[in-house]
């Protein structure tokens, strides 16, 4: 890794590639994250029977 001194005598190591590039990736894991939760947005309409005010039964489903 390249260092560099600066005058107070700090040693500061260099980042693997420019900051845009951190960005960029930040922003298409978020996009990545957000396609999943998008890819749920209809998952509660599936079983319309169970959300459409029906007599709640006994037992486990």
């Amino acid at each position: 890794m390249v260092e560099m001194l600066i005058a107070s005598g700090e040693v500061v190591n260099e980042l693997i590639f420019p900051p845009i590039y951190f960005a960029l990736i930040t922003l298409g894991v978020f996009g990545a994250l957000a396609l999943v939760v998008f890819s749920y947005r209809d998952v509660a309409n599936r079983h319309r029977h169970k959300t459409q005010g029906e007599a709640p039964q006994q037992g486990h489903h």
